[in-house]
């Protein structure tokens, strides 16, 4: 159980807000950062968009959406928070002024963790004057529903800090990994650019279309793969040899499907090709009614799995 009771989210973007939401859900007051005249209204309309997601996950029993307070100035968001979640753009100059600004307010022990996806701790840890409860919390969008955090320290984090973040993290539903040394798109980003590169380039062979290459994900292998990972399904595939016997009898299989997978780039022909694609794929849908759908298949799958996994 943690004891953070009051947390600050600098930035109010989607993400910012999707933090938001679920900081409220789990009982937590938000303290909310952001210069934009728009703000507080964008960050109001989407947790009140995300409750009823929450509601049904079961994550707003302690929950009060009114404990939330907007700021034009980073110091005055953070001054009393014990959680300080960062999300501002992934513009290393523009960190290090938020983290100027913020950091002089700072309660004493405060944790200060960064969603960024593509900047490493050390870069971002030169804005601040100590780094020791500088960690990055690098969450799946959408936060309030996709549980998955990246967690990374560096040399001058302290370890209780990244201790009490990780056990704030847990206590508001998400679950964590800790990456043992910083890496461009941590590990789940690598992993999805790695299957979508593998996706474009069977669609710009002519393999397949862009719907029937997500359609083989979806009712495919994500299935499985939101069970468990891929390594520990093919461990399962081999059943009593296990995982050794799994790569004795494929090796060659695996080592040749490697050997052909697609060296492709996105250029201009081929976004061209892959937009169409998808144009075709939506069939006129607009991007709000595909997440309001996504949204709601995650929640079932989220519901379905809940319990069954070991603590």
């Amino acid at each position: 159980m943690s004891d953070i009771a009051h947390t600050a989210v600098l930035g109010a973007g989607t993400i910012g807000a999707s933090w938001s939401a679920l900081f409220l859900a789990a009982g937590r007051s938000v303290s909310v950062f952001d210069p934009a005249p728009e703000a507080e209204a964008r960050v109001r309309d989407y947790i009140e968009t995300a409750w009823p997601a929450l509601t049904e996950l079961g994550l707003t029993e302690r929950g009060d959406p009114g404990r939330i307070s907007f700021h034009t100035d980073a110091a005055a968001a953070v001054r009393h928070a014990e959680f300080v979640q960062e999300n501002v753009p992934e513009r290393i100059a523009l960190k290090h002024r938020i983290i100027a600004e913020a950091e002089p307010a700072l309660a004493q022990g405060a944790i200060f963790s960064s969603s960024t996806s593509g900047l490493t701790w050390e870069a971002i840890a030169e804005g601040f004057k100590d780094p020791s409860h500088f960690v990055l919390g690098h969450p799946f969008n959408p936060p309030h529903l996709i549980p998955l955090v990246e967690m990374t320290a560096g040399p001058a984090t302290e370890a209780g800090a990244m201790a009490r973040a990780r056990a704030f993290y847990e206590d508001i539903g998400k679950v964590t990994i800790r990456l043992m040394k910083g890496m461009p798109g941590h590990v789940a980003n690598r992993l999805q650019a790695a299957v979508w590169r593998e996706a474009v380039h069977l669609v710009v062979e002519g393999v397949a279309s862009v719907e029937d290459v997500d359609k083989a994900m979806w009712a495919g292998p994500g299935l499985r793969w939101a069970a468990m990972g891929p390594t520990m399904l093919f461990h399962l595939g081999a059943g009593e040899g296990g995982l050794q016997a799994f790569c004795d009898h494929f090796r060659d299989t695996f080592n040749g499907w490697w050997d052909g997978l697609g060296q492709v780039r996105l250029t201009d022909e081929v976004i061209e090709t892959i937009v169409d694609g998808v144009r075709k794929e939506t069939r006129g849908a607009t991007p709000g009614e595909l997440s309001t759908r996504r949204d709601a298949l995650i929640v079932a799958i989220q519901k379905s799995l809940h319990g069954l996994r070991s603590p």
